[in-house]
């Protein structure tokens, strides 16, 4: 099918321009040469009209504009955090084996639905890889006193480093023999102001094929002859639904994970001795619970809200304290009868399940991380927090106390 056919057709005319709706449009003039910037596409007739002038697809900006005509080249990031509305976390892999691409497309689904976001959203780029994508409004509005909307590109990068670390232990096993290092780079250079990609049901110039989004349990069956022009039927859309902050649990746990790294990455002695830095071969025998500080005490007898976040303070705390699986899983399914509404008994699982895959310990959230202890009615005494920066710290320190005295 010729390019002028394939976009003369009203339901792809209609599926790209959805797609653009405040956001920064380009096209692409054959291989490697871009029309202007910046444009916008609003009418479904623009896309043969363009077709003709000589595009051969589309591009879209991932950041959501008042006005995106009012970009210029040069503006400062004061400049752009004014004009810019929102933005969507999209996330570009793009290995040069398309197997491998669908492996840690799918990993990276996954992961996305264990922080129980259920609108997740992937399309087949064209070639060999994939676009991932959770909607802006996924997100809370503000994030430690900061409009979300602001926060880009630190705070979709961060994330992006997140999943990728999280996911590197199941994509090495899938792949053994592999140099993961090499495979499993996900391009952050897209995670920039003002970068563009591909639009869904656009044409890729080299390959000939349709970015198609596809249902993402279904990654690793895909074929790239779906993609064929001729079989297109835009029936899925991408970004097109959302539930409100349904993303706030992995804003919360990415920040918290870079800030860990970020730590031990400039720490000296005096920080290690008061951040969430332990040295788990110190731990010779499961830590028994009477040494659980108050609030990890009051959380087991069971919450009314905030149970998904305790569950993720409570896994990592018992790994961190050297819990046996099947001792985690039994306190775990103990504490989930306290609760007045216990949690789904598949949601148990597959949290549980995915922690047992994690070959390092995750340390739990700091207690000055609000939105895991005193947003949900466990905030720690202020003697507590001013002495011990982490839950696990005071649980090996009174245990190592017992051991001296004895």
């Amino acid at each position: 099918m010729s390019v002028l056919k394939y976009y003369s057709r009203p339901e792809i005319q209609k599926a790209i321009v959805e797609s653009c709706q405040n956001k920064e449009v380009s096209v692409m003039l054959g291989i490697g040469s871009f029309g202007r910037r910046p444009d916008i596409l609003n009418y479904e007739s623009d896309v043969l009209e363009l077709a003709k002038q000589g595009a051969t697809s589309f591009h879209i900006s991932e950041e959501h504009w008042q006005n995106p005509l009012k970009l210029t080249p040069g503006m400062t990031k004061r400049q752009l955090d004014e004009l810019r509305a929102g933005w969507d976390f999209i996330l570009d892999i793009d290995s040069p084996n398309l197997e491998h691409s669908k492996i840690i497309s799918h990993y990276l689904v996954q992961a996305l639905k264990f922080h129980d976001i259920k609108r997740v959203f992937i399309k087949y780029s064209g070639n060999k890889g994939f676009h991932i994508g959770v909607p802006f409004k996924s997100f809370p509005s503000h994030f430690n006193t900061q409009k979300m909307r602001e926060l880009f590109p630190e705070a979709a990068r961060i994330i992006a480093e997140y999943l990728t670390e999280m996911i590197k232990s199941h994509v090495s096993d899938e792949l053994k023999g592999e140099n993961i290092d090499e495979i499993l780079k996900i391009d952050t250079v897209l995670i920039s102001s003002r970068h563009l990609y591909r639009a869904p049901y656009s044409l890729h110039e080299k390959s000939g094929l349709a970015s198609l989004p596809i249902d993402p349990e279904k990654v690793l069956e895909f074929k790239p002859d779906q993609a064929i022009p001729e079989k297109i039927k835009p029936e899925l859309k991408f970004l097109d639904s959302y539930n409100k902050d349904e993303a706030a649990g992995l804003l919360v746990r990415a920040y918290d994970w870079y800030h860990e790294i970020e730590i031990r990455k400039n720490s000296t002695k005096e920080h290690e001795e008061s951040t969430r830095k332990i040295e788990y071969d110190e731990i010779s025998e499961a830590i028994p619970e009477k040494f659980f500080p108050d609030e990890i005490k009051l959380g087991l007898k069971g919450i009314k809200d905030g149970k998904k976040r305790f569950l993720f303070i409570l896994i990592n705390f018992l790994k961190c304290l050297g819990w046996p699986h099947d001792e985690i899983d039994k306190k775990v399914k103990e504490w989930n009868k306290n609760n007045p509404e216990p949690l789904k008994e598949g949601y148990i699982m597959s949290q549980l399940s995915w922690h047992k895959r994690q070959r390092e310990k995750i340390l739990p959230p700091n207690y000055s991380n609000l939105a895991y202890y005193a947003d949900i009615g466990l905030n720690p005494a202020e003697n507590i927090r001013n002495k011990f920066k982490n839950p696990v710290n005071y649980a090996i320190r009174m245990f190592k106390l017992q051991q001296k005295k004895k």
